[in-house]
């Protein structure tokens, strides 16, 4: 049976100095950041880094 696993991640989305967009990242893992043209792009975005980052990570873990 699988079960699901539920995660909370500290995640930063800033406004891009140099353009009109905004970056997010997770400060807990390195590595790990997107961004968007809005904030809630960057939100979609992220979540979907962070959904591939820990799939990675897991992986390297078998």
């Amino acid at each position: 049976m699988n079960r699901l696993k539920y995660y909370s991640f500290e995640v930063v989305i800033e406004k891009e100095e140099k353009d009109k967009g905004y970056y997010a990242y997770s400060p807990n893992l390195p590595g790990c950041f997107s961004n968007g043209g809005t904030i809630e792009e960057a939100r979609k975005n992220i979540r979907e880094a962070l959904e591939s980052h820990l799939e990675s990570l897991a992986a390297g873990a078998c």
